[in-house]
């Protein structure tokens, strides 16, 4: 009797608050287009709130009609002062590593404005196999049925959202703004403290997998 391999598992990462702790780079820059606006922007808080779209922290500090015009602002000014500023998570190296061991393949499917994404990872050194920007909640469905991911990993319910539109297995991390029995509460299959447990994880996933 022939028995199957099972296909290479695709698994889907989120990128701020899970792969890298950008608050110190996104409060630098937050600050820096308050000072180029003259518009009070509390940074702080900002960076408590991480994960939806760039939008929707701007509506809390300027008029809807300028909101487009200081995304563009932001993201423009974003490469020279946060790139830097901002290291990965705790275990996000090897988490990433622990999928290439186990034959598979590692996506980042993020809300960030893609080309940012990218510089984020490259200045890191963490290579994807690929980097999809500009996806929120379930919109993120779109990139992970694209890439045919089983798993997707992230910080936010957003997140949890995305991974349960897409079909895929939930594992979110407690390491962003919500806390484990908010993820619980959104549906996730999988609540870790954080990505230096997901190595662990993986490698008991997959034999109950096959």
């Amino acid at each position: 009797m022939a028995f199957m391999t099972p296909p290479a598992l695709t698994v889907g990462f989120d990128l701020d608050m899970t792969l890298i702790d950008s608050r110190p780079g996104i409060r630098a820059c937050y600050q820096a287009l308050s000072e180029r606006t003259g518009t009070y922007i509390d940074a702080d808080l900002a960076v408590t709130r991480l994960g939806p779209p760039l939008a929707e922290e701007l509506i809390n500090w300027f008029p809807a009609e300028e909101i487009a015009a200081m995304a563009d602002l932001y993201r423009e000014m974003y490469p020279a002062i946060a790139i830097t500023a901002t290291p990965a998570m705790t275990g996000a190296r090897e988490a990433i590593a622990a999928v290439r061991e186990a034959g598979g393949r590692a996506i980042v499917v993020t809300a960030k404005y893609e080309p940012n994404a990218k510089l984020h990872l490259a200045h890191l050194g963490i290579e994807p196999d690929a980097v999809i920007g500009d996806l929120w909640a379930e919109q993120k469905a779109e990139a992970l049925r694209e890439h045919d991911a089983g798993v997707y990993v992230g910080d936010h319910v957003g997140d949890v959202r995305g991974a349960r539109t897409a079909g895929a297995l939930s594992v979110a991390v407690a390491t962003g703004p919500c806390p484990e029995e908010e993820l619980r509460a959104a549906g996730a299959d999988v609540v870790l403290t954080d990505l230096t447990e997901f190595p662990r994880w993986l490698s008991d996933y997959r034999p109950a997998r096959a």
